[in-house]
């Protein structure tokens, strides 16, 4: 059987049914990358991995909320030094774009993301686990930038968007991406799927966020991940199960999941 791995879901979002239907209703799924929101979230996945062996938690807070007060930081980094065996990666951090594209965030908010951003990069490389990113558009120089000044290049950018000059800055920094859904109907992730290096590609659902075209209406399951190796494999011109072993191989080898 042709296994997969979800490179980037947010499994404490759904509820205690649908983690249970979603981990042991398809055999064909190996393991799922669950990623944090927050201290309370991180908690949840390392408590979701005792009880799941399937489920690879990382630790971060999401950049897309008021970013957290010095104390809240203080004590998340503390929580995860303290729990860095349990995890395979920092994550999920970043910069807000949507927030600041909705002027929801002041300036001082931003660069307070900023520097946020930085120690989670510097955290990443004390505690040697990969860092997963949400960084899209004209935020992503700016984190790229801040990966090579500290020599992380154990860097995933979860669905990313952005323009040629940084996807090809990306690529041969070697940092990996991860393919949604969406690559069965946006032009834009298909383009981004055709220039990319196939040894740094991986497959997501970061759900339970919604999808449309044929999921539209439908729960956002780790299962949708076929259908964008299909897509994948039509883009890449490669036979199917050639994909699936190379997204398996990238995904595994990244996080260290034996």
């Amino acid at each position: 059987m042709l296994k997969i791995i979800d490179a980037h879901i947010h499994l404490d979002h759904y509820n205690n049914q649908e983690i249970k239907d979603i981990i042991e209703c398809d055999s064909s799924l190996e393991a799922l990358i669950s990623v944090s929101f927050d201290l309370d979230s991180s908690k949840k996945n390392r408590e979701l991995a005792k009880i799941y062996s399937k489920v690879k938690p990382a630790y971060g807070y999401h950049p897309e909320q008021t970013p957290p007060t010095e104390n809240q930081m203080d004590e998340l980094f503390s929580w995860i030094k303290s729990n860095q065996s349990d995890m395979v990666a920092v994550g999920e951090v970043g910069l807000p774009y949507y927030l600041r594209k909705e002027q929801k965030l002041t300036t001082l908010q931003h660069s307070q993301y900023i520097d946020l951003l930085e120690a989670f990069i510097k955290l990443s490389k004390e505690l040697e686990k990969p860092i997963i990113l949400h960084a899209v558009y004209e935020d992503a120089p700016i984190v790229c930038d801040l990966l090579e000044e500290y020599s992380v290049s154990k860097a995933h950018f979860h669905w990313f968007k952005g323009d040629s000059k940084t996807i090809q800055r990306m690529a041969e920094n070697g940092y990996y991406i991860s393919v949604t859904p969406d690559v069965l109907y946006e032009e834009e992730i298909q383009q981004l799927v055709q220039s990319y290096p196939l040894q740094q590609i991986m497959v997501e659902t970061d759900g339970p966020w919604p999808f449309e075209g044929p999921f539209t209406g439908k729960m956002t399951h780790p299962s949708m991940m076929k259908e964008s190796i299909k897509t994948i494999a039509e883009i890449k011109k490669l036979p199917i199960d050639e994909i699936y072993h190379h997204v398996l191989y990238n995904t595994k080898s990244f996080f260290f999941i034996l």
